[in-house]
């Protein structure tokens, strides 16, 4: 199976899958601040795949793209939207990265969502990333100079404070070398993988391609996927199975966590499946309408949430409508954090210890997250 629509959809010989550790590593930062610049630089690859992003020159939706660092390791690339009006689709991107690329422009410095995707970040426990000022073709020495002071400042207090600052030019070339030395060492630091034989991976892109049928991509974790296994879409409960794997566009027998991948699908047709749905080992999810977590509110969250507050609800690349149950109080204020009930009115399919974001509804803007304690809680 093939697809020219995406870097890690699904023609090549099948090579025998390895099991070198494999990275993701997505995008954060500002519209118009370089991130698909520099991943084309990158890679390669132009993560831009919609006829519109190119005609606007702006990112919309997910864009993928694969390099390898001089290590050898694989690292595959999300590059996510930076325009506020959608945040929505950079959530969907972010859930299951092992680092990330805060990209900030030299002429510009850290912009509102700069801020906002930093605190996503931090909302959703990475820890390890490159800060890189981008476009640093534009400015002088001491214009950098003190732009990357800036950035320093506001990532103070983040998970990525002590980051890396990496200043590079995708126009010149100048830094990439550098860039990609340091993002080797920041990946190293990392623990390997456990493969607990829990296959799930949550599906941020559902397709056809003629000849094979339906085709998902998402990031696999928690377990290997084999030619022939049996799997379930979540919450939605259909049975399937894998037709053919593809991961970086070369045919594979076997998936390993860790790795974007996409899947071949038998059984199910592509109307019957929508980006947020999960596809995982059979009995591994329960589907459920409430679950019970840890949630802490941004420092500068622009609302206290109240007792049967609605929320905008989004976790690994799916996005629901929620209300919420404070359990320990009768309101959470800003940079507080506190345990709480979330009830949905459509079933989701999650685990315990997976994180997740909040927004307001309207205007729409991320307020917090946290950690589900109990995916299959009763009523409180």
């Amino acid at each position: 199976m093939s697809s020219s629509r995406e870097g890690d959809a699904p023609s090549n010989p099948d090579p025998p899958a390895t099991d070198r550790r494999a990275f993701v590593v997505g995008t954060a930062g500002h519209v118009d601040h370089g991130k698909s610049t520099l991943v084309k630089a990158l890679t390669g690859i132009d993560p831009d795949r919609l006829a519109e992003e190119k005609a606007r020159a702006m990112t919309i939706d997910l864009g993928f793209a694969w390099l390898t660092l001089p290590s050898g390791h694989e690292v595959s690339v999300i590059d996510v939207p930076g325009h506020e009006r959608f945040v929505k689709n950079m959530l969907a991107g972010v859930g299951g990265i092992d680092a990330a690329l805060l990209v900030v422009a030299a002429d510009e410095g850290p912009m509102p969502q700069t801020v906002e995707h930093l605190a996503i970040l931090d909302l959703l426990g990475i820890e390890r990333g490159v800060i890189v000022l981008t476009k640093a073709d534009a400015v002088d020495t001491e214009w950098l100079d003190l732009v990357q002071e800036e950035t320093r400042e506001r990532v103070a207090g983040s998970l990525l404070a002590t980051a890396p600052i990496v200043s590079v030019s995708a126009v010149t070339g100048t830094g990439l070398p550098e860039l990609r030395a340091t993002l080797d060492q920041v990946l190293a630091e990392i623990a390997p993988l456990t493969n607990r034989g829990r296959p799930r991976l949550p599906i941020d892109r559902v397709f056809t391609v003629a000849g094979f049928g339906t085709v998902v991509t998402g990031t696999l974790t928690g377990g290997d996927l084999t030619l022939g296994q049996e799997l379930r879409v979540m919450p939605r409960g259909l049975t399937t199975r894998v037709r053919g794997l593809q991961t970086h566009q070369t045919k594979v027998d076997r998936a390993l966590p860790g790795r974007r991948v996409a899947v071949n699908l038998s059984g199910v047709a592509v109307e019957q499946l929508h980006r947020g749905d999960t596809l995982a080992a059979p009995n591994l999810v329960t589907p459920a309408r409430r679950l019970d977590a840890r949630l802490r509110l941004l420092a500068d969250s622009p609302m206290t949430l109240e007792q049967n507050a609605t929320i905008d609800f989004f976790i690994g690349a799916a996005e629901l409508p929620a209300r919420v149950t404070l359990l320990d109080r009768e309101q959470l204020q800003a940079a507080e954090s506190g345990w709480v009930q979330i009830r949905f009115q459509q079933p989701v399919a999650v685990l315990k210890g997976d994180r997740f974001i909040i927004r307001r509804p309207s205007p729409s803007i991320t307020i917090g997250g946290g950690e589900i304690v109990d995916a299959t809680p009763p009523r409180h």
